[in-house]
Order: C-alpha cells, then sequence, then structure tokens
C-alpha cells in the first residue's frame, strides 16, 4: 500500500469509528455573539488606529508650522575675516 493509500485508509477508519457528539442548542446564537463581539473590537481598533495617524499628522504639521525645518538654520560660526 502507498502513502497516500494509508492515509486515505487511516482516515476513513478513524472517521467510521467515531459517533456523532451532540450539538449544544444554543451554538448558533453563541456563534453569533462571539462574531458580532469580533467586529466591534476591530472597528474600535480599526477608528483608534486611525484616529492615532491623525494626530501623528496634525502633530506634524504642527511642528513643521512652528520649527520651519525647510529654512535655513543660522550660522553656529563666524564669518571668516576677510581683509586683516
Amino acid at each position: 500500500m502507498s502513502l497516500p493509500d494509508r492515509k486515505e485508509a487511516e482516515v476513513r477508519r478513524l472517521l467510521a469509528q467515531r459517533t456523532a457528539e451532540p450539538v449544544p442548542a444554543d451554538l448558533a446564537e453563541r456563534a453569533l455573539a462571539d462574531g458580532a463581539r469580533l467586529l466591534r473590537r476591530r472597528r474600535i481598533l480599526l477608528t483608534a488606529l486611525w484616529a492615532g495617524v491623525l494626530a501623528g499628522l496634525l502633530a506634524l504639521g504642527v511642528w513643521s508650522l512652528t520649527a520651519r525645518p525647510w529654512s535655513e538654520p543660522p550660522p553656529t560660526t563666524t564669518s571668516p575675516a576677510v581683509g586683516w
């Protein structure tokens, strides 16, 4: 027996031996509640993420307007003495 045939025979044997377990009566309601909770958490997480991105962009805009990083910084040394 080749390897795939042996695996298939093992799976068929396990499925034939197994008895069906009863399903809880409130399974659908619990699944619906779990799904709603997961969606609510995802929505809150995405809202917080977007709020953080917007706050970061606002902080970057305020900083760039006050610090003016594009302008040339003042010289830190004196100009060369010419004509001495």
